[in-house]
């Protein structure tokens, strides 16, 4: 079973043995039940599960992103770290309250970022995730200085500094797209473009010799690697994670 990291950078003991699946722990603390308004009981459970969005590399690591839901609530967003291809998984961040963490880029060993944002009925407050230490630490930075719906459909660093990302919002029924450019690695951004019309950021990730996808016969999400012909498998997680009782 794999354990919530209290602190960045705790060993998850979950090993993958002959490609059993990794189980993220969920302990359904009633404080955070209560919170997102959960009433779960024993003739009543809440299901917790796991829903995996994107897998990335930087060298020798692994990360998949992604959050922990019930039906009604996203209760956080996740990252996962492994350096033994797959075989064993630390959290090095901890857990993003009503959060939704989502796709990865890293411009080199050492420079990333993922994206998310806060899920509260409809997403807001859009933020990304940096790193400098090759995805060892990361730091929180929003994309608006005050409370704001919507969340990032795309972004691209064409550098360790300069990058571009597109914010998707409702707008009378419509989709806008906003552009925002950043010159400072993500640490701060400025709008370059609002318009109804799609927008396409003219950066293209490199194919990977990674994927993530959900398994429905096993009721998993599978890490697998690009092999001569084929893929094959790495690690698997399970999705439906826990029942949470409220005792």
């Amino acid at each position: 079973m794999v354990r919530s990291a209290a602190l960045a950078g705790l060993v998850l003991s979950a090993m993958l043995h002959a490609q059993a699946p990794i189980k993220i722990d969920y302990a359904c603390p009633a404080e955070e039940l209560d919170a997102f308004g959960l009433s779960c009981s024993s003739e009543d459970p809440c299901p917790v599960f796991l829903d995996l969005t994107a897998v990335g590399s930087s060298g020798t690591r692994l990360f998949l992103t992604g959050n922990l839901h019930t039906q009604a609530a996203t209760l956080a967003g996740l990252l996962l770290a492994s350096e033994d291809d797959g075989k064993t998984w630390t959290e090095p961040l901890k857990r993003v309250r009503a959060s939704a963490l989502e796709q990865i880029q890293f411009i080199d060993l050492t420079t990333g970022w993922v994206s998310g944002e806060r899920i509260e009925s409809l997403p807001r407050d859009a933020f990304l995730l940096l790193t400098t230490d090759g995805g060892k630490s990361w730091h929180e930075r929003a994309i608006f200085d005050e409370p704001r719906f919507g969340s990032i459909s795309q972004f691209w660093f064409a550098s360790k500094s300069e990058g571009e990302l597109v914010v998707d919002h409702d707008d009378h029924g419509g989709t806008r797209h906003e552009v925002f450019e950043s010159k400072t690695g993500g640490e701060s951004w400025e709008a370059k473009q609002s318009t109804m019309e799609p927008v396409k950021l003219q950066g293209k990730i490199p194919e990977t010799a990674w994927r993530l996808r959900a398994d429905a016969a096993s009721q998993t999400f599978r890490v697998e690697r690009r092999a001569a012909s084929n893929w094959e498998p790495v690690a698997s997680f399970v999705i439906h994670v826990a029942d949470c009782t409220g005792s």
